[in-house]
């Protein structure tokens, strides 16, 4: 079980360098530890050029109804806004849940916040 006054953070650095150096620097910090690969984080240091690992796999679309799932759109509204039927929005939305490995809609928003796919 986490510990309720540990910090996990994530960090997600291009430069191989910098990231092994600010691994080794953040990890004596007391009550804060690294997320290992995947796992949910507090809070995430990441540069411009890294890219968070669910962003290459969702498409150009997925990433227009995870946006509006983030607004809490219904299948219905998501259709209506990308001028799609309400079959291919649910389509749509199951595959971000899908990609993202998530539980549902609230947990695809979730995770992509956690993971910095998306900012809320």
């Amino acid at each position: 079980m986490r510990d309720p006054e540990e910090i996990v953070l994530a960090l997600r650095v291009a430069d191989p360098a910098l990231a092994e150096r600010l691994s080794e620097i953040l990890g004596a910090v007391p009550g804060l530890r690294l997320a290992a690969g995947g796992e949910p984080a507090d809070a995430a240091i990441q540069d411009e050029g890294a890219t968070p690992p669910e962003a290459g796999t969702l498409t150009t679309r997925e990433r227009e109804v995870l946006g509006l799932l983030t607004e809490g759109a219904s299948n219905k509204a998501i259709a209506r806004r990308l001028g799609i039927s309400v079959h291919t929005a649910k389509f749509h939305v199951g595959r971000v849940i899908d990609k993202l490995d998530a539980t549902g809609r609230t947990d695809a928003v979730a995770h992509a916040a956690r993971t910095g796919l998306i900012h809320l």
